[in-house]
């Protein structure tokens, strides 16, 4: 029988990229985000190359729309085996002086209430598979911060915290949990969500950088992690581009 993975975040970016490789490895994968057009899209272009994925669309800061995403993960042709809570981004780069509190309130409700909310309702399903995963995906800003990045540091690290919470919880069942950290990933809508579509100051983040990290990268770690043996636990996977040595030290050409 089919294994089933749940993306989060499928629409664009590294949620994108996960899923058709998670497709390309065997899984039939429910694709859950807002913007049903880019899901449609993506599920053809999977099922055109012989994969199997199912669009749902879903908007993780909605109790309501997530118990549908669990309602859809019921009716699923297999076990649900893998959960990648994928959904996120970033709002400004202000002070904590500063900051907005609507932009520090959508990060916390995205990337810490959205892994809580999808968590908790796939638990059960990935637990009844008999060999379920969870990864989060949160970011090297989970385990450092840096100025001007109070709100999406703090979200990160909260993030990070329900991850290893959960390892902790879990430990004795059938589930493991799996962090990624990305460092420099170049994408193309996560720096027009920070800087609210100023193409310029999305493009000054990566400027200069040989080889930034792409989706494709992170997707194929988190498949990696995926697919070992179901004994084996890769608690945290920090990936950066060659080019940065750590959060504040970028080589630029």
């Amino acid at each position: 029988m089919t294994s089933v993975a749940i993306v989060t975040g499928a629409s664009s970016g590294i949620g994108a990229a996960t899923t058709r490789r998670l497709a390309a490895e065997g899984f039939h994968v429910l694709a859950a985000a807002r913007r049903a057009e880019r899901l449609t899209e993506l599920v053809a272009e999977i099922t055109a190359a012989g994969g199997q994925a199912t669009a749902v669309t879903c908007d993780i800061t909605s109790d309501e729309s997530v118990a549908r995403l669990a309602e859809a993960a019921a009716q699923a042709p297999g076990p649900v085996t893998l959960l990648v809570n994928n959904a996120g981004g970033a709002r400004g780069l202000d002070p904590v002086e500063s900051g907005s509190v609507a932009d520090w309130q959508w990060m916390y409700d995205v990337n810490v209430l959205g892994t809580l909310r999808v968590t908790q309702a796939l638990l059960p399903a990935l637990e009844a598979s008999g060999s379920g995963t969870i990864v989060v995906v949160s970011s090297t800003a989970g385990l450092t911060v840096y100025e001007g990045g109070g709100g999406y540091t703090a979200a990160k690290h909260a993030q990070t915290a329900i991850a290893g919470t959960l390892r902790l919880e879990l430990c004795g069942r059938p589930l493991r949990v799996i962090e990624i950290d990305p460092g420099m990933v170049k994408t193309d809508e996560f720096g027009l969500v920070r800087f609210e579509g100023d193409e310029e100051r999305a493009a000054a983040v990566y400027a200069g950088v040989p080889g930034p990290l792409v989706a494709e990268d992170v997707a194929d770690c988190i498949a990696w992690c995926a697919t070992r043996p179901e004994h084996v636990n890769i608690d945290r996977l920090v990936v950066r581009p060659r080019a940065q040595a750590a959060q504040h030290k970028v080589h630029r050409v």
